[in-house]
């Protein structure tokens, strides 16, 4: 589609915790390890996808009213590990607690933006922080990392994003945010 963007929704990353995320990629230096650039760094929420730009202000509005919809609540680290199974990795990925609120936002996002929602799907609180390149053998041996304090994430707002495709990494940017409460 000519006159289409790419969107997707996900909550910003504090810097301090971006901070601690990029600490713990020291332990995943590969040849096959493609790290996301930090200033990409979010928790995604709901990817929508290539959409009509005349979409757009209807999304904006949807979206406002989901975020109203919800309180702010704090997301818990767990830790970074390959995922999504750790026998066949696709990505290593910082995870956290699953939270009710969470949830619950995300079962919204979905009934509200999907024309055709998942059943039994259930959302896991992440960051993608690398992927593993398609061209090269992944390693056959991985770290779990644990933070050495407790790191947090509160989410107080969410995001509507655009993702524009591009080598050798996306560019993300942030169209429009919407405070939760």
């Amino acid at each position: 589609m000519k006159d289409s963007i790419r969107l997707f929704v996900a909550v910003p990353l504090p810097q301090v915790l971006q901070d601690k995320l990029q600490e713990q990629l020291q332990h995943f230096g590969h040849p096959s390890i493609r790290f996301v650039p930090p200033q990409n760094l979010h928790l995604t929420l709901y990817f929508i996808g290539n959409v009509a730009q005349q979409e757009l202000t209807s999304i904006q509005e949807q979206l406002a009213q989901v975020a109203e919809r919800h309180q702010p609540f704090t997301l818990q680290f767990r830790q970074t590990e390959p995922g999504p199974k750790l026998k066949h990795p696709r990505l290593i990925w910082a995870r956290f607690a699953a939270h009710p609120a969470f949830e619950a936002l995300s079962q919204d996002l979905t009934k509200v933006l999907a024309e055709q929602p998942p059943k039994n799907q259930k959302a896991i609180p992440h960051i993608t922080l690398a992927r593993f390149r398609k061209d090269k053998t992944p390693p056959e041996q991985l770290p779990i990392v644990t933070a050495a304090e407790a790191l947090e994430l509160p989410v107080m707002e969410l995001a509507l994003w655009q993702s524009v495709l591009g080598t050798p990494h996306p560019t993300y940017s942030i169209v429009t945010r919407y405070p939760l409460g």
